[in-house]
């Protein structure tokens, strides 16, 4: 039915919201870091690192990893569910990054437990984020394909959002770069859903390298 169809958009927006209150504005992934090196320093260097760790790394990892951590929510499987989120914890570049994953994750699954949404991550010591968001996501009737995509853009616009702090970038200018990464995020989409377990990878130094130094940058505003 329309009505139903309706909803599950409501709570898909709702899940992908910048309202959601789980921190992300707090963090940026690296990118103040590559910031300060210059790496990053205009409108048109902000789009191509987010691009370029958009494909490199999150469609390659965390999109794939978060498909496989949505079919086992479906299906009961707590088991794969765990399995699959020990990995994307490993997979993390830094000690930052880690710790970032965990606190949204924790809390997201806290947020959840208050809608009386969260039983199934009752008990768990640490749930990263991209486990959380396919349990809520599962949870309450979206579809894997759909989940994909909200949490790509959700990622974009975050990293988009750190980029206006850090450059800084105007508000017209993150715009611009978010309608411009709509490619890069359908095309990581595919991406996400054509790897197989061995194509799972996380290689991205460069990222690996920033976050470490950001761990002791001298002046920050962001807590990765």
């Amino acid at each position: 039915m329309k009505s139903d169809r309706d909803l599950t958009l409501a709570r898909l927006l709702q899940l992908a919201s910048p309202a959601l209150p789980v921190g992300a504005y707090s963090y940026s992934q690296g990118l103040e870091s590559a910031v300060d090196s210059g790496i990053v320093h205009d409108a048109a260097s902000a789009e191509r690192w987010i691009a370029e760790l958009l494909d490199f790394s999150v469609a390659r990892m965390e999109g794939p990893v978060l498909l496989r951590l949505h079919a086992a929510w479906s299906t009961g499987s707590e088991a794969d569910a765990a399995r699959w989120n020990r990995l994307i914890l490993a997979s993390r570049e830094s000690a930052e990054l880690r710790a970032e994953s965990v606190q949204m994750g924790y809390s997201l699954s806290r947020l959840l437990a208050e809608l009386g949404e969260g039983g199934g991550l009752a008990g768990w010591e640490e749930v990263s984020f991209t486990a959380a968001y396919a349990y809520a996501a599962s949870s309450w009737g979206v579809g894997a394909d759909d989940a994909l995509v909200a949490y790509l853009w959700t990622w974009a616009e975050n990293q988009v959002m750190a980029a206006v702090k850090a450059v800084p970038l105007g508000q017209s200018a993150a715009q611009k770069m978010l309608l411009a990464l709509g490619e890069a995020i359908t095309a990581a989409a595919v991406r996400a859903r054509s790897l197989d377990d061995e194509g799972l990878g996380n290689y991205a130094p460069g990222l690996a390298l920033l976050s470490a130094r950001h761990e002791t940058q001298y002046s920050r505003l962001f807590r990765s």
